[in-house]
C-alpha cells in the first residue's frame, strides 16, 4: 500500500500574514479568499469570532485568526483578507491580515513544528516549511483550527 505523501509528491498551500508571521493553509480546505466586510455580530460570542456573514447563500462564522492564535488583535487595513475554509461538513471564514501566495510544497521540505510552542499554535500548528529567504511558514491543521473554535464556544 503506498502511503499518500508518495501518491502525492507535492501539496499545494495559501500562505498568509498576521503581524509578522507567516502561517499556510493546505490548499484543498481553501475555497475562496474574499475582502474583509464587516459580520454581523453574534451575541455573546468570545472575542475571536466578529459575527457571520453571507457568501454566496452560506453562512459562515468569522474567525479571528490572531485571537485564535494568541497574537494581539489588530487594526483592519486594504490586504485584510477573510479565507473561507472548509473541513469535512464545516465551513468558516478566517480573518487574516493578508493573503500571501499560493505555493507548493514537497513533503520532505516539511520539518516537525518547534517542541517549545504553548497554547493554541501547539495545537494547530503541524509542520514548519523554511523558505529561502529563511521566513518559517507555520502549516496550520484546519481540523485542528475548527475545534479550537469549538472548545471555545
Amino acid at each position: 500500500m503506498m502511503s499518500s505523501v508518495a501518491q502525492s509528491p507535492t501539496t499545494g498551500y495559501l500562505t498568509m500574514r498576521l503581524a509578522s508571521e507567516y502561517y499556510a493553509l493546505p490548499g484543498t480546505s481553501v475555497r475562496e479568499i474574499m475582502r474583509w466586510r464587516t459580520p454581523t455580530p453574534v451575541p455573546g460570542a468570545p472575542p475571536m469570532i466578529p459575527g457571520l456573514i453571507n457568501q454566496r447563500g452560506q453562512i459562515l462564522t468569522v474567525i479571528d485568526a490572531r485571537l485564535l492564535l494568541g497574537l494581539a488583535a489588530a487594526p483592519l487595513d486594504r490586504s485584510t483578507r477573510l479565507v473561507w475554509i472548509q473541513h469535512h461538513a464545516t465551513d468558516a471564514a478566517l480573518l487574516v491580515d493578508a493573503v500571501i501566495d499560493l505555493i507548493t510544497i514537497a513533503p520532505d521540505h516539511l520539518t516537525p513544528p518547534p517542541i517549545n510552542l504553548t497554547g493554541s499554535a501547539q495545537r494547530v500548528i503541524q509542520a514548519v516549511y523554511q523558505r529561502d529567504d529563511d521566513q518559517p511558514i507555520a502549516i496550520l491543521d484546519p481540523s485542528a483550527l475548527l475545534i479550537l473554535v469549538q472548545e471555545a464556544l
